[in-house]
C-alpha cells in the first residue's frame, strides 16, 4: 500500500485476534493496515533471562493502572508486534462442547453461548494448523470432537522424570495426556525444548506465537501494512453515529486520523473496553458500541494456582510443560459442578520464585525449584456485572474480585491429595489472584440480543455496523482452558464473515481450509 487510507480495514492490535483476522483478512484478496502499540520485541539475549524477565519486566509495559480501591498498579501486559503471545505459555486447547450451553457451576451459571461448538470446530481445525500445534487427547476424557482431523503434528515427548510422573497417574486411576502446544519442535524446527519458554520471548523464534504464525505470514501477502507504534486513542464516530468513521492514532509524536470501510479493534480485553469507553462522544455518550450499557463489564480472568510438588529427588527435567488432566473439569462423584484444568508450567526456577514470593532467598528458591515438579491450576471465573473495566481520567481502572472459588479450591485439595499418594509429600501453593491480566476476557459480551450484548455472534458491534471486536472481549464465559484458540478460532470466523459480507468476497470452507 502506497499510503495508509488506501486499507480495506483498520485493525488495532496485532495479538491472536487481530493477527489471525488481518492474514485471513489479506488471503481473501483484502487490503490490511494493522496497527500495533509497540514494536517488535528484539531477540537478544535477555529473552532467556530470568533476572531481566522476572525482576526487572523489561518487556512488561511501564503503563500504570488503578484497582478497585483507586490504588495504582502496574499490569503485565506487553505491547509488542504478536501481543501478550510473545510471552505465553503455548497451551492450545479447544473449549469443551459443554462450555458453549448453559453449564452449573457451584456459586452460580456460566452462560450458553450464542455459538455453538459446531460453528468453531472447522476454525479450530485452521487454528491448530496455522500454529502448528503438537498434541494428542486421545487420553483426554472431555476431549471435544475433532471431525476426523489430527493434531498437525505429534504430542512433544515427556522427559524421564514427567513420564515417570504421568505413568504413576495413570495408576492412580487418572488420565494425563498430552498437552497441546504451538512451538516449533517438528522435524527440523527450531525448538530446542528448553526451560525458558513459559513465560519467556523466545530469541530464536521457535514459539509459534502470533507473530510467527501469524503476523509474518500476513506480511508476506503483500496486502497487509504494519503500522507500529501507532498508539489508538480515539475512534471518531460518523455524524449519523451508525459507523466509526475514523481511528485517531499517536504516531510518531502526532495525532493522525485513519480511515478504512471496515474497523476491528483487537486491543485486548482490558484495551479494546478502555477504547471504546474512552471514545464517548454526543453520538455515543456512554462509550462507543454501548447502548447495552455492558462495554468494560463482565470481566474474567480464571481462579489460578500455581502449585509445586516436592520430593527429596532432584528434578533434571528441562522442558516440563507436557502433561494435561482434565479428570475433574466438571466435577467428580460427590461434587457435581465444574472444578477445572491442570496443566504442567514450564519448570520454574529458582530466580523465578524470589521475583514472586517476597522475603525468599535464592537459595531456598533454589533448593525448591531443584526438586519440584510445577503445575498450573485454573478454574472458570463467572462473569460479574461489577467486574468491570472503567476509565479514571485518562487513566484505566480494574475493578475487579476472584468469584465462583468453591470448585476451585476443591480442585487444589483435591490434586494435592493424589500428588502426595503418588510420591510427592510436600505441596506449595501460591495464588496468581493480584491484579491478574492473564486470560482477560468478557468485556464486549457478544449475543444476538442488542439489550444483552454489545456486538453480535460475528463480533460486530450492534451499534455501529463497520465496528468490529475480536479479541476475548467477547467470550460470555470463560470455561476453564486458555483462551488463545478459541480467539484464534473466532476471529478467522469472523474474518471470512467481513470478507464475505461486507466486501463480497465468496469463499466455500474448502477454501478457507490451511
Amino acid at each position: 500500500m502506497k499510503n495508509h487510507t488506501a486499507a480495506d480495514v483498520i485493525v488495532v492490535g496485532s495479538g491472536a485476534g487481530g493477527g489471525a483476522v488481518a492474514l485471513r483478512l489479506a488471503e481473501r484478496g483484502l487490503h490490511v493496515l494493522l496497527l500495533e502499540r509497540g514494536t517488535f520485541l528484539p531477540k537478544e539475549q535477555d529473552n532467556w533471562s530470568v533476572d531481566a524477565v522476572f525482576f526487572k519486566k523489561i518487556y512488561t509495559s511501564t503503563e500504570e493502572w488503578l484497582d478497585r480501591e483507586g490504588r495504582p498498579f502496574r499490569p503485565s501486559m506487553f505491547y509488542n508486534v504478536g501481543g501478550n503471545t510473545k510471552l505465553f505459555g503455548c497451551s492450545m486447547l479447544r473449549f469443551r462442547e459443554r462450555d458453549f450451553d448453559d453449564l452449573e457451576h457451584a456459586e452460580g451459571l456460566s452462560p450458553k453461548w450464542p455459538i455453538t461448538y459446531d460453528d468453531l470446530l472447522p476454525y479450530y481445525e485452521q487454528a491448530e494448523a496455522l500454529f502448528g500445534v503438537h498434541g494428542n487427547d486421545d487420553n483426554d476424557p472431555t476431549a471435544p470432537r475433532r471431525n476426523g482431523y489430527p493434531y498437525p503434528f505429534p504430542p512433544v515427548p515427556s522427559e524421564p522424570l514427567i513420564a515417570s510422573v504421568a505413568d504413576r497417574l495413570h495408576k492412580a486411576g487418572l488420565h494425563p495426556f498430552a498437552l497441546p502446544l504451538s512451538i516449533d519442535v517438528r522435524e527440523g524446527g527450531r525448538c530446542i525444548l528448553c526451560k525458558t519458554c513459559d513465560g519467556f520471548p523466545c530469541k530464536i523464534s521457535a514459539k509459534n506465537d502470533a507473530e510467527t504464525s501469524l503476523v509474518q505470514p500476513a506480511l508476506a501477502t503483500g496486502r497487509v501494512e504494519l503500522m507500529t507504534g501507532a498508539h489508538a486513542k480515539r475512534l471518531i464516530l460518523s455524524p449519523d453515529g451508525k459507523q466509526i468513521s475514523a481511528v485517531e492514532v499517536l504516531h510518531e509524536g502526532k495525532l493522525r486520523k485513519l480511515t478504512a470501510k471496515t474497523i476491528v479493534l483487537s486491543c485486548g480485553a482490558v484495551n479494546s473496553a478502555a477504547l471504546l469507553l474512552g471514545s464517548a462522544a454526543d453520538g455515543a455518550p456512554n462509550g462507543i458500541a454501548n447502548s447495552s450499557g455492558l462495554v468494560g463489564r463482565n470481566y474474567m480472568c480464571h481462579n489460578q494456582t500455581a502449585m509445586m510438588s516436592l520430593s527429596r529427588h532432584l528434578n533434571p527435567t528441562g522442558f516440563q510443560k507436557t502433561l494435561a488432566l482434565n479428570d475433574y473439569y466438571f466435577g467428580e462423584s460427590g461434587f457435581p459442578y465444574p472444578m477445572g484444568n491442570i496443566q504442567l508450567l514450564g519448570k520454574l526456577q529458582s530466580g523465578m520464585l524470589a521475583a514472586n514470593v517476597k522475603f525468599l532467598p535464592r537459595s531456598v528458591g533454589a533448593a525448591l525449584a531443584g526438586r519440584s515438579v510445577d503445575w498450573f491450576i485454573q478454574s472458570e471465573d463467572l462473569p460479574e456485572i461489577d467486574n468491570r473495566v472503567m476509565m479514571d481520567g485518562n487513566k484505566i481502572r480494574l475493578s475487579w474480585s476472584q468469584n465462583n472459588l468453591t470448585g476451585h479450591r476443591r480442585l487444589v485439595k483435591r490434586f494435592s491429595s493424589v500428588l502426595r499418594g503418588i510420591g510427592y509429600p510436600v505441596i506449595l501453593t501460591e495464588a496468581m489472584v493480584r491484579h491478574s491480566t492473564s486470560h482477560q476476557c468478557g468485556t464486549v459480551k457478544f449475543g444476538a440480543d442488542p439489550a444483552e450484548s454489545a456486538i453480535d455472534p460475528y463480533c460486530r458491534s450492534h451499534d455501529h455496523n463497520n465496528l468490529f471486536v475480536v479479541d476475548a472481549s467477547f467470550f460470555p464465559s470463560s470455561a476453564a482452558v486458555n483462551p488463545a484458540l478459541t480467539i484464534v478460532a473466532q476471529a478467522l470466523r469472523v474474518a471470512d464473515h467481513i470478507a464475505a459480507n461486507d466486501f463480497q468476497c465468496h469463499v466455500s470452507w474448502q477454501e478457507s481450509s490451511v
